[in-house]
This record gives structure tokens, C-alpha cells and sequence, in this order.
């Protein structure tokens, strides 16, 4: 008799609780002071990931200006552009909910995504080089793949947007959200791969190499960090396109938006830009010696 009581007791507090849980969630998304505060926050959140980045892309412009743009540099400019823009969107965000055609603020949502793949899909391209030369393997068909392979997810996506702005059906729209949830499942294993690859061949690097185990912790905290991301990404993106209560479209969530940019985007751009923050190494000048 005391168990069953126990029992029922334990279930009526479980059910309470997920109810003022679900009913804190709700309050939350339906407050317009908490919508704006929510969206302030995860602007002045990308405001200070892009002030980061832009610092450090100053002083490694500083540091090396004779080597023009290299894929250090691209990097963090990719990474300013991105954060800018979202930080942008988050902070006029009432702007942003009023454009019409509503295909608009699906773009405007999607084009920081797709730059962040490609910025990030940089440094896998990066590695994919360094992996590759160590081995004596010609790098000649990597930056031409990448650019291909980049090309195709662009041109596939301006099309579906096409099409749904021209038949907004729930059939392309669950299309659309698959072939992201795609892409960011083949960047997750690009990490993989190449991070995998470059972590491996660092392990049999003599114990004495100078900067061998920074570089280990340096690679290993990357792909990890980064592979988490855009797996965690793909399995939002297909839960997205199935479940209207995780809509990640629209700004109509912004506890779910909160929560899914701080995981997403957020903190694996912090941690990467904290981990890659070395400066490359000053070019040597060579005193000039006068013929005698």
C-alpha cells in the first residue's frame, strides 16, 4: 500500500513538473519582452564571436601582410561575415519577421548557414592538404573539388528556394530541410575523416617532434567540437523538417533559436577561434650582403 502510494506520488510530481516546465517554455516564447531580450542576446552573443574574429584576422594581416590571402585569413574573414550577419539579423529581428514573401526570411536564415559550412568545410580542406603532402600525394584536385562541391550545394539550394517560393508545399519544404540536415551530416564526416586522418598520422610523429602534442590537442579538440556540431545540426534539421514544434525557419521560437545557435554556431565558433588563435610565424628576412 506504501509503494503504490509512493508510486503515485512520484508520477502525479513528474507530471506536474513537465507541465510547469512546458508552461515556463511557453510563457517564455510568447513574451514579447522575453522575445526581445532572447534575440538580444544571441546578437550582442555573434557581435562579440565577430569582433573576435575580426581582431584576430587584423593582427594576422599585421603579423603577414606579404603572404596575401591565405586560408588563415579567408577563415577568420568568413568567420566576421557569418557572425556579423547573423548578429544582424537577431537585432532586427521585427524587420525580419515582417519581409514578405516569407520565402525571404528563409534566405535570410539559410545564407549564414551555407557560409558556415564553407567556412568550416575550409579547415577540412586545409587538413585534407596538410594530410596529403605529408604523404607526398599531389593536393593539385583538392581546391577545385572543394569549390565544385560548393558550387553544387549553392546551386541546389538557390533552386529549392525557387521552387518554394514558386509552390510553397510542405513536400519541397521537407526537401529543403533534408538536403541541409545532408550537408551538414557530410561536413560532420569530412571531420571526421580528415580530422581522423591528420590525428592518427600526428600520433606516429616522433615523441620528440617540437610542437607535436599541441598540434595532437589542437586537431583532437577541433574535429570533436566540430563534428559534434554539425551532427548535432543534422539531427535538429531533420527533426525540423517532420516536427512543427521544432520549426528553426522562423523566429516564432526563440528559446528553441537560443538554444540551437548557442550549440550550433555560438560556442564551436568561440572554442575553435580561442584553440586556432596562434599567430603564424613572422617570415624570416634574409640580411642583403653587398658583392665584393
Amino acid at each position: 500500500m506504501g509503494r503504490a502510494l509512493l508510486g503515485s506520488f512520484i508520477e502525479t510530481s513528474v507530471i506536474y513538473t513537465l507541465k510547469d516546465a512546458y508552461s515556463w517554455w511557453d510563457d517564455l516564447n510568447n513574451s514579447p519582452i522575453w522575445q526581445d531580450w532572447i534575440f538580444l542576446v544571441l546578437a550582442a552573443l555573434y557581435g562579440v564571436v565577430t569582433l573576435v574574429a575580426l581582431v584576430q584576422l587584423i593582427r594576422i594581416q599585421l603579423r603577414v601582410p606579404e603572404y596575401g590571402w591565405t586560408t588563415q585569413k579567408v577563415f577568420h574573414f568568413l568567420n566576421v561575415l557569418v557572425n556579423g550577419v547573423r548578429c544582424l539579423i537577431f537585432l532586427l529581428h521585427h524587420d525580419v519577421q515582417q519581409l514578405k514573401p516569407e520565402i525571404i526570411q528563409h534566405i535570410l536564415l539559410d545564407v549564414p548557414s551555407l557560409a558556415f559550412f564553407t567556412t568550416y568545410a575550409l579547415l577540412v580542406l586545409f587538413w585534407a592538404e596538410i594530410y596529403y603532402q605529408a604523404r607526398a600525394v599531389s593536393t593539385d584536385g583538392l581546391r577545385p573539388t572543394f569549390y565544385t562541391i560548393n558550387g553544387i550545394i549553392y546551386a541546389i539550394q538557390m533552386i529549392l528556394w525557387l521552387v518554394i517560393w514558386w509552390k510553397p508545399i510542405t513536400p519541397f519544404v521537407i526537401l529543403s530541410k533534408m538536403f541541409f540536415a545532408g550537408v551538414s551530416l557530410f561536413a560532420a564526416l569530412g571531420f571526421l575523416l580528415y580530422g581522423g586522418r591528420l590525428f592518427s598520422m600526428l600520433q606516429h610523429f616522433p615523441v620528440e617532434s617540437k610542437g607535436r602534442t599541441k598540434k595532437l590537442h589542437e586537431v583532437g579538440y577541433v574535429t570533436t567540437i566540430c563534428f559534434v556540431c554539425f551532427l548535432v545540426r543534422s539531427i535538429m534539421m531533420c527533426l525540423n523538417a517532420f516536427d512543427d514544434a521544432v520549426n528553426l525557419d522562423l523566429l516564432d521560437h526563440p528559446v528553441l533559436n537560443f538554444i540551437y545557435y548557442l550549440l550550433v554556431e555560438i560556442l564551436p565558433s568561440s572554442l575553435v577561434l580561442i584553440i586556432l588563435r596562434k599567430l603564424p610565424p613572422k617570415r624570416a628576412i634574409v640580411p642583403y650582403h653587398p658583392i665584393r
